[in-house]
């Protein structure tokens, strides 16, 4: 047991330096000529960048921990017999990125078998780096942070975003972004529901919702936000997985009162 904390404390240092490094080359890249491609539709954007950091995040992994299994946005999964599994997006919010708007982030998740165990977003323009490992709270840099302290929803600004789907309105999404607007401060939209997560374990957002989410979206996000203090389900207050249509993230203290606002 104590030789698994130690491992899994020595991964946590390789996240934030593999993050680290994919940082450098994304940063170098922002704001230059890049090849884009398109993956689903003209929405879901793939550039050349995202390409050259997602494999010095594999190239790294392949070399310290070579038998764990991978997930990754854009090469897809690599199974081996290991009960760790890395969950990765080299870049999240590849529109932002591509356009010039500097809100993006490279965000790692690691599981042990059905666990988050590690997570780190590095928010690239500001050079933060979120992490948090399971049980020792979530931290911005050096600094532990929390969630916000508010329990009333009208008070509250929240942060969404849509999938790239978003014409045909999935799952409501167009009517639960009404309401939530007419009932909280304020919404808004980043671009990068990585980031998302890590505003709300700061604090300065009390809540966020998003469907059709994936996997890489929300791994080292969902933990972050619950070492710090809060809480995330889906849009009827239960437990979620990484696959989960439906993610609803919050302080806690205004959860219920967003549950309430994403009926439909």
């Amino acid at each position: 047991f104590i030789f698994a904390l130690k491992t899994e404390r020595i991964m946590i240092k390789d996240i934030l330096d593999i993050a680290g490094i994919a940082g450098e080359i994304i940063r170098n890249g922002f704001g230059k000529n890049f090849q884009i491609e398109f993956k689903t539709n003209e929405k879901n954007l793939v550039t050349e960048i995202d390409k050259k950091a997602e494999k010095a995040i594999l190239d790294f992994i392949s070399k310290k921990y070579p038998a764990h299994n991978i997930l990754t946005e854009e090469s897809g999964e690599y199974k081996k017999d290991s009960d760790y599994l890395w969950v990765i997006d080299p870049i999240d919010g590849t529109t932002n990125f591509a356009h010039g708007l500097p809100i993006f982030s490279i965000s790692i998740g690691v599981m042990k078998k059905d666990e988050i165990i590690a997570g780190v977003v590095y928010d690239v323009m500001q050079n933060v780096f979120y992490s948090a490992e399971k049980g020792s709270g979530s931290f911005a840099n050096e600094n532990k942070i929390n969630v916000s302290d508010n329990n009333k929803l009208g008070l509250g600004v929240l942060v969404t975003g849509f999938p790239y789907n978003i014409a045909e309105n999935p799952d409501n999404a167009f009517e639960r972004f009404e309401t939530l607007t007419k009932k909280a401060r304020a919404v808004r939209r980043l671009g990068s529901a990585a980031i998302d997560f890590c505003y709300v374990a700061r604090g300065v957002f009390d809540g966020f919702w998003e469907v059709s989410l994936q996997p890489w979206d929300l791994c080292a996000g969902k933990l972050l936000v619950e070492e710090a203090g809060g809480i995330v389900t889906d849009f009827s207050g239960n437990e979620i997985d990484i696959f989960s249509p439906q993610i609803l993230a919050s302080n806690k203290k205004i959860h219920q009162q967003m549950i309430d606002g994403l009926k439909v």
